[in-house]
């Protein structure tokens, strides 16, 4: 097991850096979260291009979802929620229309 207690010739302390690796833990947590969001949608739309023949449908499903994953990750407060829209609205029509 390698040594925890030096990295390159200085002593390291854990709690250090505590604060900056939980919000390296969150970032990345809530990264792989719109992401997931954003590739269900482009599923979707793909299935929505596939099944129903609505591949200008399908275009536009995909640049949203792309939208909405910035929008996600940009305010963090609406996160995941902006693709899980999308992806709403992409089930709806899939199965409805």
């Amino acid at each position: 097991m390698a040594e925890s207690d030096t990295v390159a010739g200085h002593t390291y302390s854990p709690a250090m850096d505590a604060r900056t690796h939980e919000q390296t833990y969150r970032g990345f947590v809530r990264f792989v979260e719109i992401a997931t969001g954003v590739v269900i949608c482009w599923v979707l739309a793909l299935a929505i291009g596939g099944i129903r023949e609505a591949w200008l449908l399908a275009i536009v499903g995909v640049i949203v979802a792309g939208a909405a994953g910035a929008v996600g990750a940009l305010a963090p407060a609406v996160g995941w929620r902006a693709p899980l829209v999308v992806g709403i609205l992409l089930v709806l029509y899939l199965f409805f229309a």
